[in-house]
């Protein structure tokens, strides 16, 4: 009974963590393996070397996703820690109907990327959004067709992004607003730094681990970013605004290229490693050293 009660806790959590080290891991595992085989339809376990990933770095195709990609985070993450920023700060003045504001700002992040991208076409569609709706109020020349726009597509896909992830970003830098000591705010107002000098010079910098926090959840959901895409574009025209993981998704069960697939995958999980790890490690270095 003694060892029982010892090693109970290990017993319960046992199965959830042998199914996780095999549902997630394994089939990491199994997936780097596959993009190392010439499979097509169905796996093929016969080893092939990296012939799918330099078969992937020759294809036009993946540079523009990797080019969209790479367009889309970086405007991704700039717009929505700078609207995060200012909307945390303007709250964390203690105005009236402060719930009312957060659970509109908030909202956004309740909805789906798929009902996002739904809306937000309808919404910048020529047709029927903000173009016909300027038309109809006497600006006949007006246009805003970036939707239908092979150069200007990705950009709608940042809109929508950044309108739903903003408010998710706000809620994060306000939380870490109401952390900071008000002495120290307070200490600042005596010295007679403004309130704008005090956020700049004081508060955002002591704010840091909010800010690597932020942008490893937007470089996160930059990279994954599948259902929006099919929702708002489909990765059109064309593929003007494909990206990874619509090229990944297409790959396997469009084209039948498992192999193919299962290689751009792993291209996707290294980035999303090569951010996450050392963040990861850092932290555990700065609890170390407070320890």
């Amino acid at each position: 009974m003694e060892w029982l009660k010892k090693n109970l806790p290990k017993i319960v959590v046992a199965p959830s963590f042998a199914v996780l080290l095999w549902f997630v891991y394994g089939f990491i595992a199994w997936t780097f393996y596959v993009s190392l085989t010439n499979s097509k339809l169905l796996p093929n376990y016969e080893f092939w070397g990296i012939h799918q990933y330099i078969r992937l770095w020759q294809m036009p195709r993946w540079h523009v996703a990797v080019e969209n990609l790479f367009i889309f985070t970086i405007l991704f993450i700039i717009l929505c820690i700078f609207i995060g920023v200012i909307l945390s700060i303007f709250l964390d003045q203690k105005i009236r109907s402060e719930g009312f504001l957060k659970t509109i700002y908030l909202y956004p992040m309740a909805l789906s990327f798929i009902v996002t991208g739904t809306a937000w076409k309808w919404i910048l569609n020529p047709t029927m959004g903000i173009e016909k709706f300027v038309n109809q109020l006497g600006f006949e020349n007006f246009q805003f067709d970036w939707l239908v726009t092979p150069g200007m597509s990705i950009y709608t896909i940042v809109i929508a992004g950044v309108w739903q992830s903003s408010g998710f970003i706000m809620a994060i830098f306000l939380a870490g607003l109401r952390s900071i000591d008000d002495e120290v705010i307070k200490a600042a107002k005596v010295d007679g730094a403004s309130t704008i000098s005090i956020y700049m010079k004081i508060v955002l910098p002591m704010m840091r681990p909010v800010f690597m926090s932020a942008i490893v959840i937007l470089v996160h959901l930059s990279i994954k970013s599948y259902d929006l895409v099919i929702a708002l574009t489909a990765g059109g025209p064309g593929i003007s605004s494909d990206m990874p993981a619509v090229f990944m998704t297409k790959m396997a069960f469009g084209r039948s290229e498992i192999g193919l697939a299962s290689a751009s995958a792993i291209m996707m999980f290294a980035t999303v490693s090569a951010i996450i790890v050392p963040y990861l490690y850092s932290e555990l270095r700065r609890e170390q050293d407070v320890k």
